[in-house]
């Protein structure tokens, strides 16, 4: 966005100093490198298996830096991880939170489409975007289509108000428990509802819109508004604060505001002002922002977590902000919302560019609607 290249020389520096977490004989990387000396390794309460989202939310990040600096290296470690997920890709698209990284088979381990699994099938949609819905990435696309016919396998409703939820699932067995992580679906939803016909099209913009209200009333059903950081449903009742804490958590916001820019529905709008105001009303302090330990007693913790500034709140300035305002035509924005531009193609086939320099045109400080 800057346009200044020691923004892009120290983008390089740590993603050479990354790549040897990529030395496993499945290519899928290890979880954890000391940057200093190149000694990779996984945590040991993993038993030594890599974490899906992990592994597989670098490919934005990577694909982008081989395309700035014309060196397809980081480019062909971070896609060689989702080759390699091809190959043991279930036939709906769930893949369990833990591989190995030497054989790169799927442990037996919980499928969720929150922590440890979410941002993986985030990515397998933006990088198709990213690299401007061309053959080269078509593969992409058909991974998350498959794994959103999973996600839809996952989904059941409340009663008494029929609100949509996402399960998890270890084995055969379902549990009935939603992180609030997994709030980010309704706006992945959202955006890749575009790429299918109008009938499919319909049904998963519905599903977007009925998983965001689902997500909008984790924050209005507690005393303080603010939601907790996972929900239990249990049959003839709507939904229970399961862990009761609130880090300031943007997956919310992020899915309003796709809603929003992608149906135009001010109802978004306010519900992204509502829970602006319940962190106003509960989580300000003299020196920024805190957390809160329960949602039910509004006991605060001492944390702003970084996400809070470089989600949050950006997520809910966009929410009132005019669309073309980093505009999904010409950006994608990467798992922590920092925006990356899409490629542009080229020729009379529209491959994408793979490795050239995109044109950059720097943000002005007060830059607002551009025309």
């Amino acid at each position: 966005m800057s346009g200044d290249k020691v923004f892009l020389e120290k983008a390089k520096d740590i993603a050479d100093r990354l790549l040897p977490a990529w030395d496993t004989t499945s290519g899928i990387p290890y979880n954890s490198i000391n940057l200093a000396h190149g000694r990779a390794h996984n945590f040991g309460w993993t038993n030594g298996d890599s974490i899906l989202a992990d592994s597989g939310t670098e490919q934005l990040e990577f694909i982008a830096l081989s395309q700035r600096t014309g060196d397809p290296k980081y480019q062909l470690k971070a896609e060689n991880v989702i080759r390699q997920l091809q190959k043991i890709y279930p036939s709906d698209g769930l893949l369990p939170i833990y591989i190995n990284p030497q054989s790169g088979q799927a442990s037996y381990s919980t499928i969720t489409f929150g922590a440890m699994g979410d941002s993986f099938y985030e990515y397998l949609l933006k990088v198709w975007i990213q690299g401007n819905k061309t053959e080269s990435v078509k593969h992409y696309r058909q991974m998350w289509e498959t794994s959103m016919e999973g996600l839809i396998s996952l989904t059941r409703q409340t009663t008494p108000s029929n609100y949509t939820y996402i399960c998890e699932k270890s084995g055969g067995s379902l549990s009935h428990k939603m992180d609030e992580l997994a709030c980010f679906a309704p706006g992945m939803l959202a955006l890749g509802a575009s790429g299918y016909g109008p009938e499919k099209a319909k049904q998963i913009m519905n599903l977007a819109e009925e998983l965001a209200r689902t997500c909008y009333n984790f924050y209005q059903t507690t005393p303080t508004k603010l939601a907790g950081e996972n929900y239990y449903f249990h049959a003839g009742q709507d939904m229970n604060v399961g862990t009761s804490w609130n880090i300031l958590r943007p997956e919310t916001v992020e899915s309003l505001m796709y809603l929003w820019r992608l149906t135009g529905n001010k109802t978004y709008q306010d519900w992204g002002w509502d829970i602006f105001q319940a962190f106003e009303k509960n989580s300000r302090i003299a020196s920024g922002y805190v957390g809160l330990r329960d949602v039910n007693s509004g006991e605060k913790d001492d944390k702003m977590q970084t996400f809070f500034l470089a989600e949050t709140l950006k997520y809910l300035y966009l929410l009132f902000s005019p669309p073309s305002v980093v505009s999904f035509d010409e950006w994608v924005f990467n798992t922590e919302a920092h925006p990356l531009r899409i490629v542009p193609t080229h020729g009379s086939n529209g491959q994408s560019i793979e490795t050239a320099t995109p044109v950059v045109r720097p943000f002005g400080r007060k830059q607002g609607k551009q025309g």
